[in-house]
């Protein structure tokens, strides 16, 4: 991607779209100050340079039944190693997982995982996740509430 600097309106564009993904580009200029035009033009930019990368809707993971989100580390073998984007490939096909990231420390791999229950939770660990060629280790942590929901990039 790209790295060139974001000005004052590129930051203020991208904080507005944040909030509000699904505002007018009549509304979105009012709210920068500039012309439509100018509004469009910076955002199409934004995209065309990665920094925007899409747009959706905020669905709350209880009202579509998921009422379990868990944290699981994952560990991988040493062979494993070898086909290990074959591995992140088949972790991202997984609808189950939300969010995987590479980390350092105590495992490998980290992930946001939804399911319906704990009963179905635990179905995806054993017979799915635990299952892929390369799984060594999963861990897992059950979030009891959540605190503050997923927000916007500070800008």
């Amino acid at each position: 991607m790209p790295t060139t600097p974001l000005d004052a309106l590129d930051r203020k564009i991208i904080e507005v779209l944040q909030r509000e993904g699904r505002i007018s580009n009549v509304d979105l200029a009012a709210r920068v100050r500039l012309s439509p035009p100018q509004a469009l033009r910076r955002m199409r930019a934004l995209e065309e340079r990665g920094v925007l990368r899409g747009y959706g809707a905020q669905v709350s993971h209880e009202a579509l039944g998921l009422g379990v989100i868990a944290y699981v580390s994952l560990n991988i073998t040493a062979q494993a190693f070898a086909r290990v984007r074959e591995l992140e490939a088949l972790l991202r096909d997984q609808p189950e997982i939300l969010e995987c990231h590479t980390v350092s420390g105590d495992c490998d791999y980290l992930l946001k995982v939804v399911a319906r229950d704990l009963k179905s939770l635990s179905q995806f660990l054993t017979d799915k996740l635990m299952q892929l060629d390369g799984v060594a280790d999963v861990r897992s942590m059950i979030c009891l509430e959540e605190i503050k929901p997923p927000a916007g990039l500070p800008v």
